[in-house]
């Protein structure tokens, strides 16, 4: 059973929380656990329930910004569509980066195919992406990686790094393997009056990896 999303920050107006990866945030067709079982009990005794600002894959852990009222979230929505919400990813890549740090500003597309189903690659006519990342340990085979998204593409990230030859680690769709996806929404901050920042811890699937790297 999926774990319970856990509460990283909580006020009158705004909610980040640790999702657990697994645990879409939204109620898929098949049905099945999603983060919107939990609203209920996170309401804090309001009329609305709290609703997710942005978008974190089902399989990504971490820092997950919600509104408890309708004017949070649509400020927090101006943050996100903007791109003043400052996020800061964790991820462990099977292979190898060249230097130590780097900019990626590679557009992307959605591309589909019935054998393989669909994905994001870099494309001239894609939306514009751009992705800062900085090295924070290594291991044969592995690379361990800070990323920060300047932009919020779908799959940004997983497919930024499989472009640059070193996909995120369990990402099958990108080429980097079975098992569980090796990405951690480690911060956020949310450049509000008053700023709100909240950090996630590093999940138990991901923790000998980032050691194996030299990250603890």
């Amino acid at each position: 059973m999926t774990a319970a999303p856990r509460v990283l920050h909580e006020d009158a107006e705004v909610l980040i929380l640790d999702k657990p990866a697994g645990l879409p945030v939204h109620r898929g067709p098949r049905g099945g656990p999603s983060l919107e079982d939990w609203l209920p009990a996170l309401r804090g005794g309001k009329r609305p329930l709290p609703q997710p600002a942005h978008r974190l894959d089902a399989d990504t852990a971490g820092c997950l910004a919600l509104g408890r009222t309708r004017p949070a979230l649509a400020a927090l929505g101006r943050l996100f569509a903007e791109g003043r919400a400052e996020k800061t990813y964790w991820a462990v890549l099977r292979g190898e980066l060249p230097g130590d740090q780097g900019e990626l500003d590679a557009p992307l597309a959605k591309l589909s195919t019935r054998e393989a189903g669909w994905r994001m690659v870099v494309r001239a006519d894609g939306q514009p992406a751009r992705t800062l990342w900085r090295v924070m340990g290594r291991a044969p085979g592995l690379t361990a990686v800070e990323l920060s998204p300047r932009t919020g593409r779908t799959h940004q990230l997983r497919a930024h790094m499989a472009h640059l030859g070193a996909p995120i680690l369990g990402d099958a769709r990108y080429g980097g393997g079975e098992g569980a996806l090796h990405l951690l929404a480690r911060r956020l901050v949310l450049p509000l009056e008053p700023v709100r920042r909240a950090e996630a811890p590093v999940p138990a699937h991901m923790q000998a990896a980032l050691a194996r790297c030299g990250v603890r």
